[in-house]
């Protein structure tokens, strides 16, 4: 419901609630995947997708990702660069920056923080360009 009246805040507030109690298991990541996307929870599809790449030899034969849309295969790939870059504080590639500090950085400029992570990124990332060409 905040979602389709356009209550953000309610929106995000539920989603992080929802990923703090969500336990992913091989039999329910497909229809977490599928629910995030199609309710553009960004930090919901990013666990989801670190899950994947966490349990990826339990995964691969046991469900089919045919069903999952191909926007997904750039969500999959980011997740698949955070894990490998774990423990570099760092990195400062929008691209492949978590959700919380896409939406950290949205916040701090008054942009909104809602959405899906294509939208995050590409906002932050025109957010820049406009800066950098004031200046």
């Amino acid at each position: 419901a905040a979602d389709r009246f356009g209550v953000a805040n309610l929106k995000l507030e539920a989603e992080a609630r929802l990923v703090r109690k969500e336990t992913f298991t091989v039999d329910n990541i497909l229809d977490n995947l599928l629910y995030a996307d199609s309710k553009n929870c960004a930090l919901l599809l990013e666990k989801a997708m670190d899950f994947v790449v966490q349990k990826k030899d339990e995964i691969i034969g046991k469900i089919s990702l045919d069903d999952l849309p191909g926007t997904m295969c750039m969500d999959m790939l980011t997740a698949i660069s955070q894990a490998q870059r774990e423990g570099n504080n760092g990195d400062d590639d929008i691209d492949t920056m978590r959700v919380s500090e896409l939406r950290r950085r949205l916040h701090e400029k008054g942009l909104c923080v809602d959405g899906s992570r294509k939208a995050m990124v590409a906002l932050l990332k025109e957010n820049s360009r406009e800066s950098s060409a004031r200046e």
